[in-house]
C-alpha cells in the first residue's frame, strides 16, 4: 500500500475576481467554465509509487512531446459531481465507486492504480479551496474531474513508468442544450463503440474519440445522442455516447443491456438498479435488440426509456430514428417511472431525502 502522502498547497495568486466569477456562475453551462485550482499527484516507478501531492493553481500542463500519452493513448479519467445540501456543506455521491472504476481502468490500459484514500483526498482538498464555486442556478453543481496520464518520455510500446494524476472542477448547469422534454437518439449503424475484448468497459479517452463522427451524425440528422449497437452482429443495443441505457415495459418489468465488457459500468446505472429493485421491480440485465426496441415501441409492449449517467442523471429518450424510420416510445414525453427515479435519486443526491444506502459522503 502506499504510504500516506501530505498535500502541500500552492494557492492562486491571480483568482478570476469575484465579479467575473459571479457572472460566469449565473450561467455556467457544461464544462465551460474551471476554478482556480487543481490537484497533481506524481508517480514514479523508481521512485516507489505515488509521490508529491499538492494542490496548485489550474493551468496549462508541461509534457515533453515525447510522452506516452500522446503516442500510445494511456489516458483513464472520471466525473462526479458535488452537491450542496440543504445545511451548506458540499457532499460526493459515491466517490468510492468512482475510486473503484478508475483503478479498474487503470489495470485495462496498464496503468498503476490509485489508493482510495488519495482519490478521496485529493477530491476533498480541492473542495476545501474551491467549493465557494458552486453555482447557484437550479440544478447546479461542481463537475469534477480525475484524470491519469501517462508522462514518461520515450517511443516504444509498453506501459509508461511515469504518470500524473490530476483532478480539475467545473462549475456545471444542465448537460443538454434542449429545451425538449425528452432527448432524440440516432442509431448508428456504421460505426460502432466498442468490441468484445477490447476497452469498451474502461473510462479511456478512446472511447470517446471514437463517438465524435456518430455524435456528429446524430446532430445533423436532428438528434441529441448516438446510440451504438454490438460490434458482432450489429443488433443489440448497448449504449449512447456516454450514458446507459433502461427499458420500461408496459407490464412492469425494467431491462438493461448486461456488463458484457463492452459497456461502461455506470455508477448511475448500479443506483438505479438498486432503487428500482428496493421498490420491488424487476430488473432484467439482458441483450434488447433494435428490432424488439423498435416493435415493442410501436406495439406499445414498451412505455418509457431512459438513458442515465452522472452529467445527465435520468434523461428520457422521446424517439429514435434510425435510418429513415423513426420511432417513439410511449407519448414521447418522461414516463411516470422515468420522473419518479429522477425524483428519488436526485433527492438523495441533494440531501433533501434520507440516505439509506450510505451513498453521500460529506465533505468538510
Amino acid at each position: 500500500m502506499t504510504a500516506p502522502l501530505s498535500f502541500t498547497r500552492e494557492l492562486n495568486p491571480d483568482p478570476l475576481p469575484t465579479e467575473q466569477r459571479e457572472a460566469a456562475l449565473a450561467s455556467p453551462g457544461f464544462g465551460k467554465v474551471f476554478t482556480d485550482h487543481m490537484i497533481v499527484i506524481d508517480f514514479d516507478e523508481a521512485r516507489g509509487g505515488w509521490h508529491t501531492a499538492r494542490l496548485c493553481p489550474r493551468g496549462p500542463l508541461r509534457l515533453d512531446p515525447a510522452a506516452a500519452v500522446l503516442h500510445y493513448a494511456q489516458e483513464i479519467f472520471e466525473g462526479l459531481k458535488v452537491y450542496r445540501h440543504d445545511s451548506g456543506r458540499l457532499a460526493l455521491f459515491r466517490p468510492e465507486a468512482n475510486a473503484a472504476r478508475l483503478n479498474a481502468s487503470a489495470r485495462r490500459m496498464a496503468m498503476p492504480t490509485l489508493p482510495e484514500h488519495l482519490f478521496l483526498q485529493a477530491l476533498g482538498e480541492l473542495m476545501e479551496v474551491d467549493g465557494h464555486w458552486f453555482p447557484a442556478v437550479s440544478g447546479g453543481s461542481i463537475y469534477l474531474r480525475p484524470f491519469m496520464i501517462a508522462t514518461e518520455a520515450f517511443l516504444g510500446v509498453r506501459p509508461a513508468r511515469q504518470y500524473k494524476f490530476i483532478v480539475i472542477a467545473s462549475p456545471v448547469g444542465g448537460y443538454f442544450k434542449s429545451d425538449a422534454p425528452a432527448v432524440s437518439l440516432w442509431v448508428s449503424r456504421q460505426h460502432v463503440r466498442a468490441a468484445p475484448g477490447g476497452t469498451g468497459a474502461a473510462k479511456t479517452g478512446g472511447n470517446y474519440a471514437a463517438s465524435l463522427i456518430p455524435i456528429a451524425e446524430a446532430t445533423e440528422h436532428g438528434c441529441d445522442q448516438v446510440v451504438f449497437l454490438d460490434a458482432v452482429e450489429r443488433t443489440w443495443v448497448e449504449e449512447l455516447g456516454g450514458m446507459n441505457l433502461f427499458f420500461v415495459l408496459a407490464d412492469g418489468r425494467v431491462i438493461t443491456p448486461p456488463l458484457t465488457g463492452t459497456i461502461l459500468p455506470g455508477i448511475t446505472r448500479d443506483s438505479l438498479i438498486t432503487l428500482l429493485r428496493d421498490e420491488g421491480v424487476a430488473v432484467a440485465e439482458e441483450p434488447y435488440s433494435i428490432d424488439r426496441w423498435r416493435a415493442d415501441a410501436g406495439s406499445g409492449v414498451l412505455s418509457e426509456c431512459f438513458a442515465c449517467g452522472t452529467a445527465a442523471v435520468v434523461t428520457p429518450v422521446g424517439s429514435v430514428l434510425d435510418g429513415e424510420q423513426r420511432f417513439t416510445i410511449g407519448d414521447g414525453a418522461p414516463g411516470p417511472l422515468t420522473k419518479r427515479l429522477r425524483e428519488r435519486l436526485t433527492r438523495i443526491q441533494s440531501g433533501s431525502a434520507p440516505d439509506p444506502y450510505g451513498w453521500v459522503t460529506q465533505l468538510g
